[in-house]
């Protein structure tokens, strides 16, 4: 029943954002993901990387015949197009087979399947078909926000985030100091970040073939819903990133060209117009959200994927702010928003208790305050950086303390062995 609510809710969200995008005279999330089936996929490493979530039900004779299946279509399609001279201009020339995997075990599940193993094998193909549809429901949404919020906030934020020292500016000139080899790396860490935590979640889901069900809690539960709730505060808090407002990829709408070689001003702070084009997805930075979550799922791996996750939250700061894409400001509220809800997400698996509201309830007044603060304190925040600086980063730092110590109580207990008195021997 939970399940069928879910696709329910979801599958509304999706048409009423397909409503939504085409008022605005761009295809939605289900148009640009029905085109990929017969289209070049605008990321095939996505769809290949929903296919490998969906294979966590299936049996290894089962995974085999699913890749290979996936490729020998990925290749007529290749054949094809260059037998019809179709050059491929935009995307990937690879993903579809991945895509009419997923479609056919579907078809598979309603009339192959039945009970338990027909709703396993939905529950799998609905993890990896939620996946890309998050990526294209992202991808519109951030149309809409471009279309339905003219003013931007950009300056508030800015002044803001001077009580950081600037990092933004900082690390952009760090950046460009490593040169294209460093621009590439962090480059492809940022684009990649749904593949990384699909690295992850295939690790959590392992178990899922043999014991034929999912565990109670895993990532893509709140990487997704961070996907769903972070949109939303675009809307309320329009931000378009200092590249762009302050940058020469905002043209005739940026205050000035000062990123990242000189650092603004502090002035008084107002909202001011900006293109219909430039996304409005600063506030918060959710790539931070993202990849705080993947670190924290990865704590519990082996050594390498605790390597891996903790590389790939370092490397996303970087990106995020030596690209220009966000303040500094974004990524404490990213990461208070990604633990928030990661702690609501463990709460709604385990059940809710005393611990998990005040956690839940905690973070999100920190969250709250710290928008509040960049909207209505900035100008206090720039003048006194030495104690509006270090309360940012103790009020984030609370959080995730906070957070460490609750779900370490919540952590199983093994109670020890109990210990056998030695026994006198018969002589």
């Amino acid at each position: 029943m939970l399940w069928t609510v879910a696709g329910v809710v979801t599958l509304g969200f999706l048409v009423a954002l397909e409503v939504a995008a085409r008022h605005y005279g761009i295809p939605g999330p289900i148009t640009t993901q029905a085109r990929e089936v017969i289209f070049p996929p605008k990321s095939g490493f996505l769809l290949y990387a929903g296919m490998a979530l969906m294979m966590v039900v299936l049996t290894p004779r089962q995974r085999f015949i699913a890749v290979g299946t996936a490729i020998g279509i990925d290749l007529i399609f290749v054949v094809v197009r260059w037998a019809a001279d179709i050059k491929v201009t935009e995307g990937h020339p690879f993903g579809n087979g991945a895509l009419w995997v997923m479609l056919g075990c579907t078809v598979i599940a309603v009339t192959r399947r039945t009970g338990r193993e027909r709703v396993l094998l939905l529950k799998g193909v609905g993890l990896g078909l939620l996946l890309v549809a998050g990526r294209k429901t992202g991808d519109a949404w951030l149309h809409i926000t471009s279309q339905t919020r003219p003013m931007v906030l950009d300056q508030y934020v800015a002044t803001a985030d001077q009580a950081l020292g600037n990092p933004s500016w900082l690390v952009g000139r760090m950046v460009r100091a490593t040169g294209p080899v460093g621009a590439h790396v962090l480059d492809y860490v940022y684009v990649q970040l749904a593949v990384a935590s699909v690295v992850v979640a295939l690790y959590q889901l392992r178990h899922v073939a043999v014991e034929r069900r999912f565990p109670s809690h895993h990532l893509v539960r709140t990487f997704l819903v961070i996907g769903l709730l972070g949109p939303g505060i675009y809307m309320i808090y329009p931000v378009v990133g200092p590249i762009f407002a302050y940058g020469v990829d905002g043209g005739q709408w940026a205050v000035a060209n000062l990123w990242p070689e000189t650092a603004p001003p502090i002035s008084a702070p107002h909202a001011m117009p900006f293109d219909e084009i430039t996304p409005r997805n600063c506030m918060p930075s959710l790539h931070t959200a993202w990849a705080t979550v993947i670190f924290v799922h990865s704590r519990k791996g082996p050594r390498i994927l605790r390597f891996a996750g903790t590389f790939w939250l370092i490397a996303t700061l970087g990106a995020t702010l030596g690209f220009g894409y966000h303040y500094g400001v974004d990524l404490v509220a990213g990461v208070v928003f990604a633990l928030t809800i990661e702690a609501a997400m463990r709460s709604l698996a385990r059940g809710w208790d005393r611990s998990g509201i005040q956690l839940v309830a905690y973070g999100t007044t920190v969250f709250a305050a710290l928008l509040v603060s960049y909207r209505y304190l900035p100008m206090e925040m720039a003048r006194y950086p030495l104690v509006f600086g270090p309360l940012l980063i103790l009020a984030m730092v609370s959080v995730i303390l906070g957070y460490m110590r609750t779900t370490k109580l919540w952590e199983p207990r093994i109670a020890p062995g109990r210990q056998l008195e030695p026994q006198p021997e018969l002589v």
